[in-house]
């Protein structure tokens, strides 16, 4: 993915945008010609994150911020929009994930996921608005196949990511009037990734999890950047409210089963 006249020096933001799907699609962007912010948690992980996107030629800014916090979402947003100015892309996609079956999930476990997912979705979104592009701004949020399929032992995952889904669409109704678009994407199994080294934890499970994609084979960083570089594009221009599954047909089975991944703490 090369320069883009479309994206050179637009002002993209990503909360979660120091690994895994959320730095891919960082880089996509930075390669694109766009101006970009990422926010996480780990002072370590953004400054790497904001060098990598600078030695690829873009202008980029980290800022140490957790999405369960609102004042410092908050302050990442007007930091960034002093910096680069109106955000014309918001990628909404820092998440927490781990396999438990329900009846040994703490309350605690199951209240993380739903505050860094659900609820820190609705203080990135919420927070940047005022500071969106308005016309013209495009808000993809990352959001996971549990979202539509019940999965076994992913309770906490499933409520928060169908809490996304609807949050996408509620939003894509109500800031419509403004020229602001609201979508998401669904990856499926993404090779290289931190969510799948947790949830196909050994070689069996991550033979499973490929032989349960139409495609027969696990999807790429590359895959999941294609999308949202379309999202954001003028191309999708009359597309809002959308959930894209980016999975190889994944979800078109169901819920995956997850009982083989699931290791008990002390095993």
């Amino acid at each position: 993915m090369s320069a883009s006249p479309y994206f050179s020096g637009r002002h993209v933001f990503v909360a979660g945008g120091t690994s895994g799907i959320n730095l891919g699609l960082a880089q996509a962007f930075a390669r694109a010609g766009a101006h970009v912010t990422v926010i996480s948690r780990s002072p370590d992980k953004v400054q790497a994150a904001a060098d990598g996107l600078r030695a690829l030629g873009a202008q980029a800014l980290g800022i140490s911020a957790d999405v369960r916090d609102p004042a410092a979402v908050e302050a990442a947003l007007r930091q960034a929009h002093a910096r680069f100015g109106d955000i014309d892309v918001l990628i909404s996609g820092a998440a927490g994930n781990f396999i438990a079956p329900a009846a040994e999930l703490s309350p605690n476990g199951f209240k993380t996921v739903v505050d860094i997912d659900l609820n820190g979705t609705f203080h990135v979104l919420r927070l940047a608005y005022p500071l969106l592009k308005k016309p013209g701004a495009s808000i993809i949020n990352i959001s996971a196949p549990q979202g539509v399929n019940p999965t076994m032992y992913q309770v906490h995952a499933c409520a928060a990511k169908a809490g996304i889904d609807m949050m996408t669409r509620v939003l894509a109704m109500e800031w419509g009037g403004a020229g602001v678009r609201v979508n998401a994407i669904a990856p499926g199994p993404i090779a290289d990734t931190e969510g799948m080294r947790r949830l196909a934890p050994s070689p069996e499970a991550l033979a499973k999890a490929v032989a349960s994609v139409p495609l027969q084979r696990m999807g790429t960083l590359q895959d999941v950047a294609h999308m949202a570089l379309f999202l954001a594009s003028p191309q999708a221009g009359y597309v809002t409210g959308a959930v894209i599954p980016v999975d190889g047909g994944a979800a078109l089975g169901g819920g995956r089963d997850m009982r083989a991944s699931y290791q008990p703490r002390g095993a």
